[in-house]
């Protein structure tokens, strides 16, 4: 082997093993937008209604982070585990990924024709009011001029809520009928 070969060998050698050792690097600092807990929530909630409760108040958790507020404590907290960390841009990442999450969930309930008749339209209602409330949240963190990366993901939080709530106005409204049967499941509990 010559000594040019052995230079470009050796060469390309090098770079794999540097783009090898690169990628396993980020695939060890890339983060999961749900702890454990949560996740094994969303695993337990088979219906609609409950696992987008869920992924809002995963959401809310994550926004009372961002803005250093202290998360409610829930009735079931230990469920819950330990509230979310992490840097403004990975808060701003989980939230973008959990609204998709809640998205994805609906449209797969629709696409699956398992509408509930009372579930899904229920859960629509909630995944819009969240949204709703989201929006203020998310121009404040917008309006203190971030980075270019989090503008980007606060855009596409925003997006998602508007289609969101976009989509629940085509979901029927509840019938006055159907609204006195669940205030009176509500009071049974």
């Amino acid at each position: 082997m010559n000594k040019l070969t052995f230079k470009l060998t050796f060469s390309f050698f090098c770079a794999v093993s540097l783009l090898v050792a690169a990628s396993a690097s980020a695939s060890a600092q890339r983060r999961d937008y749900m702890s454990e807990a949560e996740s094994e929530l969303i695993r337990e909630a088979q219906e609609v209604d409950l696992r987008i409760g869920i992924l809002t108040k995963m959401i809310d958790r994550r926004f009372a982070a961002l803005n250093n507020e202290p998360v409610r404590t829930e009735k079931n907290s230990e469920k819950w585990g330990e509230p979310p960390t992490g840097t403004r841009l990975e808060l701003l990442s989980d939230i973008n990924k959990l609204l998709q999450k809640a998205i994805d969930d609906i449209d797969d309930v629709a696409a699956h024709n398992r509408m509930d008749s009372q579930l899904f339209p229920k859960a629509m209602r909630n995944l819009a009011d969240a949204a709703q409330k989201y929006l203020p949240k998310l121009k404040a963190v917008y309006d203190q001029n971030p980075d270019v990366k989090e503008k980007g993901l606060l855009i596409g939080a925003t997006e998602f809520c508007d289609s969101i709530i976009e989509a629940a106005a085509k979901v029927p409204k509840e019938t006055p009928k159907e609204k006195k049967k669940n205030k009176s499941k509500d009071t049974t509990k």
